[in-house]
């Protein structure tokens, strides 16, 4: 039954006053899917590799999948699990769990046994779909468990691995009824999907999307990023990662191509460009510097312009400029898994044009403003919540409300209840509002350095090691101090054959910052991330603690 909203409320002028059929849905991006299939049946909706499957084979095997999984007593409220790739059978399970009612759990395939182990416990998940190369660490996973859920087999024949099980995924969808009658949400505030964040200092929290939200972020996606009728995208973002922020229902909205592939490089994303006309791609700093550092040899002219969106730590402003300068088209969002992924976007303006490229990469660099549908963003002071002035100084928290935050973490009250303290999601980041009401990130709270009293950014002092010519990579964690209490630590990653020195990197930082921010301990090494590109700066700071 359809939870339609109040009828009656003050003020109402519109006859009749009561929600009905012909004037109410609950938003959901199921009906994108639909929509798809209806009007684009035969225009391409994924590429594999030379495989392809139209938007309405597509259609008609996630209702096949829904249909199985609802005679096999899949009910409303049941997390189905999947540790698979960038792969057809992943983004076909963003619509098929939903169809039947269910919530899509999408693990990290590069976690380790113990934490896929208590996500799969912690979520309950009734059936966990599994690609045969995470075959060996989901078994590992499930030895820790006491309940057993429905094992199914993803036979990509791209994967090496042994199957789970005898169960398969292709005779799940041959099983179903194509005339299934699926029904979409009854309420938008149903449950969508189950994320779990990246757990750096403790157990993953489980982070709970609606279909509101993802119907509405999904629509800003394309939006705020000027996405036209039919683009190609290429797979570059982990659809396990917030929900490849949303971006699988953005696809069915404006019928466009996806292009999956196992494994990112920035070989596989010049191929796509030039072999599928790729037109967009999503990810991390890191995957521009990928791309930035690529053999020359395959870092041709651009046979048309290319969008790209990124993400997670603030790209240095160097970075942005040496990727618009290969012919990219970079636009910078922010956001956090309790979000739906991008919430805030560096919406662009004309004018920009017109200045030096380092200047047009340095407004690039913020965070921005709020997202379309996104009702508050702001920096706040945590303890008053109070808005800290727009100086462009003033340090507060990001906080966040509306419609794409998250319900709340799963079986987590208390957790929940501490990030929407007074109204407000508090996302721990810490950030300025600079003058013309763009958000400026500086750090999480956890990674800002307090040296002698003074407030210092590691983001900014990373900002500037990007601009040297021999780094490829920077992070800044804080190292004990018995005079400072804190001092800045570089972790620095040079280029193949560089002979750059300790000395060299901290003279270029004293040249082009303030003495007191530049660090004062030089590290060379190779920089420790998560499997979705964040560098896990929770592991620095224990490696300069111990220096």
């Amino acid at each position: 039954m359809i939870d339609y909203p109040n009828a009656t409320q003050p003020g109402d002028l519109a006859t009749p006053l009561a929600a009905h059929p012909a004037n109410y849905a609950p938003l959901s991006p199921l009906s994108f899917l639909q929509r798809a299939a209806d009007v684009y049946p035969d225009h391409i909706a994924i590429r594999y590799g030379e495989h392809t499957r139209t938007w309405q084979q597509v259609y008609t095997r996630c209702v096949k999948l829904a249909a199985t999984l609802h005679a096999r007593g899949v009910k409303a409220g049941d997390v189905i699990a999947a540790v698979a790739p960038n792969i057809p059978e992943l983004f076909e399970l963003h619509y098929a769990v939903p169809m039947a009612g269910a919530t899509l759990n999408a693990i990290n395939t590069r976690l380790e046994a113990d934490t896929v182990s208590y996500i799969l416990d912690h979520g309950g998940a009734t059936w966990v779909f599994v690609d045969r190369e995470s075959t060996a660490m989901v078994q590992s996973a499930l030895t820790q468990l006491t309940t057993q859920a429905v094992l199914v087999d993803i036979a990509d024949p791209n994967a090496t691995g042994e199957p789970i099980s005898e169960l398969g995924y292709e005779q799940l969808i041959s099983d179903g009824a194509d005339d299934f009658q699926w029904k979409n949400a009854t309420s938008d505030w149903q449950s969508i999907s189950l994320n779990y964040t990246s757990g750096t200092t403790g157990r993953p929290k489980g982070v709970v999307y609606h279909h509101r939200g993802a119907y509405l972020n999904a629509l800003s996606n394309i939006t705020g990023w000027n996405m036209a009728a039919h683009p190609t995208y290429l797979w570059t973002l982990p659809m396990f990662h917030c929900n490849g922020w949303c971006f699988p229902w953005s696809l069915a909205a404006v019928a466009g191509t996806s292009v999956c592939i196992r494994q990112v490089s920035a070989e596989a994303i010049y191929d796509g460009i030039r072999n599928y006309g790729v037109t967009h791609f999503c990810g991390a700093p890191i995957i521009l510097n990928m791309v930035i550092n690529h053999t020359k040899e395959h870092s041709k002219p651009l046979p048309h312009a290319v969008e790209v969106m990124t993400a997670a730590a603030p790209p240095p402003a160097s970075v942005l400029e040496n990727i618009e300068n290969l012919g990219f088209r970079v636009t910078h969002v922010y956001g956090l898994t309790e979000t739906y992924g991008p919430a805030v976007m560096c919406a662009w303006h004309t004018a920009w044009n017109d200045l030096p490229s380092d200047m047009r990469a340095t407004k690039k660099a913020r965070q921005g403003v709020r997202y379309q549908v996104l009702e508050g963003l702001d920096v706040l002071d945590p303890e008053t919540l109070e808005p800290v002035p727009r100086d462009g100084e003033t340090i507060g928290e990001v906080m966040f409300r509306g419609n794409i935050v998250m319900r709340g973490y799963f079986q987590n009250a208390e957790a929940t209840t501490a990030a929407f303290k007074g109204g407000w999601f508090h996302s721990g980041d810490l950030a300025v509002m600079d003058h013309d009401g763009y958000l400026r990130i500086l750090d999480r709270a956890k990674d800002i350095i307090i040296s002698g009293g003074e407030n210092i950014s590691s983001i900014e002092i990373e900002d500037c090691l990007y601009r040297h010519p021999d780094v490829i990579e920077a992070a800044v964690a804080a190292r004990p101090d018995d005079h400072w209490g804190e001092t800045p630590c570089a972790f620095v990653t040079l280029r193949n054959g560089a002979t750059t020195t300790e000395n060299e990197i901290i003279a270029w930082c004293r040249e082009h910052m303030a003495h007191f921010k530049c660090p004062k301990t030089v590290v060379f090494t190779e920089l420790p991330k998560t499997s979705t590109g964040k560098i896990q700066k929770f592991l620095l700071r224990e490696r300069a603690k111990n220096l």
